[in-house]
């Protein structure tokens, strides 16, 4: 009857799972939101590997500069043609950990955070399949998405994907360090607190944005 037992998950996931116990905040100024970005192999969530990982936090709506992680992965995998686009080569400058010791920060790191990025169904699955290699279950945060967010700003209803340079363009935000992670979360962090911005001049001036007014609708986007 073996199979009856609970299944047993390491240390660093409980911990994980046990910031979640806490009430989830609606009041945005009372949130930590995690920006967040992946650089990977390649674009197939089931079979390229995260090669970076970057992380910046937002809290009372302020980036903390002082809050943030990197982390950079060993290479098991290695696609030459993507170095030119996020320059991390196999061996490299960069002190590297195993995907174990870096799904563990990254955990450690954003707790119950509501997580933030671009295109995030990407990021987002890269991580889920990392947890999925060492047996564990998919993310639990709350995830917002800046392509989504700028949607309901219905600045240009064009078109329903906009690249990150696109919008950091037309938002005059710098690109600074494009295509490392830690830069692409920084310019992500920025990018959001824009929309934030717009969206709260868009609604009624006696009514204050909260998560839900930010949470995606019904209608698929992408892979979200």
């Amino acid at each position: 009857m073996n199979w009856f037992k609970r299944k047993s998950y390491p240390e660093f996931w409980k911990a994980y799972l046990s910031s979640f116990q806490k009430t989830q905040q609606q009041n945005l100024e009372h949130i930590r939101f995690v920006v967040f970005d992946t650089e990977t192999t390649g674009l197939d969530t089931k079979n390229d590997r995260i090669l970076s990982i970057g992380c910046i936090a937002i809290d009372d709506l302020k980036i903390k500069v002082s809050d943030q992680l990197e982390l950079y992965l060993k290479q098991d995998k290695f696609n030459a043609d993507t170095v030119k686009i996020h320059g991390l080569l196999k061996e490299g400058k960069f002190i590297k950990v195993e995907e174990t010791e870096a799904i563990k920060f990254f955990l450690e790191y954003v707790k119950n955070a509501v997580l933030v990025a671009h295109h995030a169904a990407f990021d987002v699955a890269m991580i889920n399949a990392a947890l999925l290699r060492l047996d564990l279950p998919k993310l639990k945060n709350r995830v917002l998405d800046t392509g989504h967010l700028f949607q309901k700003t219905k600045i240009d209803t064009s078109k329903t994907h906009f690249s990150l340079d696109e919008l950091s363009n037309r938002f005059k935000i710098p690109l600074h360090d494009r295509h490392t992670a830690s830069g692409d979360a920084y310019i992500t962090a920025l990018l959001f607190l824009k929309l934030i911005s717009k969206l709260n001049t868009n609604t009624n001036t006696n009514t204050k944005l909260n998560f839900k007014d930010l949470e995606r609708s019904h209608k698929r986007i992408g892979l979200l």
